[in-house]
């Protein structure tokens, strides 16, 4: 084993490791409001669910080398809101993009061909193109020397027709195909799919006690 000393890198290279170790990485395409009313929209990796009572997701945002935040970090702290969409395969290129630099008066959805529609519950509009649309409240901030952590409160859930049947709360996943954050510059989709049965896994058990004795 290669054995790394995390106390002796710099911080690049803890990200560069981490960044590209810990995968594949949900997305969390987000959309905030700025003080004139733009809607900003930035896609995060270092993102998932905490947990459900009460339903919780958790984003973490880089601070800026100059002291500044980015502008979704500002938008959060200022509005206490924010929607975080799923991005699939069919907008995973414009999802991308949205990375791209614009002013803070310029709206990403805008720049990449994407449709803002009202949300419910929270000020920020929802991605109308995205299958997932998770609307939250500001839960909690936790701040480290390089970034914000928000924890957000689902408070409303919307998602593409046909994907989810409201009587036994199942998610039609042979019809949801989101991507995922790879290392670097790449991404990986969920095409490629294998379930474990319980029948395999008393197999493999009675295989390991037989080697056993």
């Amino acid at each position: 084993m290669t054995e790394i000393d995390f106390t002796q890198i710099d911080s690049y290279a803890r990200y560069k490791l981490m960044a590209s170790l810990i995968v594949p990485r949900p997305i969390a395409l987000i959309t905030t409001l700025a003080e004139d009313g733009t809607v900003n929209a930035a896609p995060f990796s270092m993102f998932n669910m905490v947990g459900e009572d009460p339903p919780i997701v958790m984003v973490s945002i880089n601070k800026l080398s100059d002291g500044h935040l980015k502008d979704t970090a500002a938008h959060i702290l200022r509005s206490r809101e924010f929607v975080v969409h799923i991005a699939d395969e069919a907008i995973a290129e414009a999802m991308h993009r949205c990375g791209d630099r614009l002013l803070v008066t310029e709206s990403e959805l805008v720049h990449v061909g994407l449709d803002a529609v009202p949300s419910r519950s929270v000020k920020p509009p929802r991605i109308a193109q995205a299958p997932v649309a998770f609307e939250c409240q500001l839960h909690e901030v936790m701040e480290t020397d390089s970034r914000y952590v928000f924890i957000g409160r689902v408070v409303w859930l919307a998602v593409r027709d046909g994907l989810v049947d409201t009587e036994k709360w199942r998610v039609s996943l042979q019809d949801y195909f989101p991507v995922g954050r790879f290392g670097a510059s790449f991404y990986v989709t969920c095409r490629d799919r294998f379930a474990i049965t319980a029948e395999q896994t008393q197999a493999a058990q009675a295989s390991t006690a037989i080697d056993e004795i």
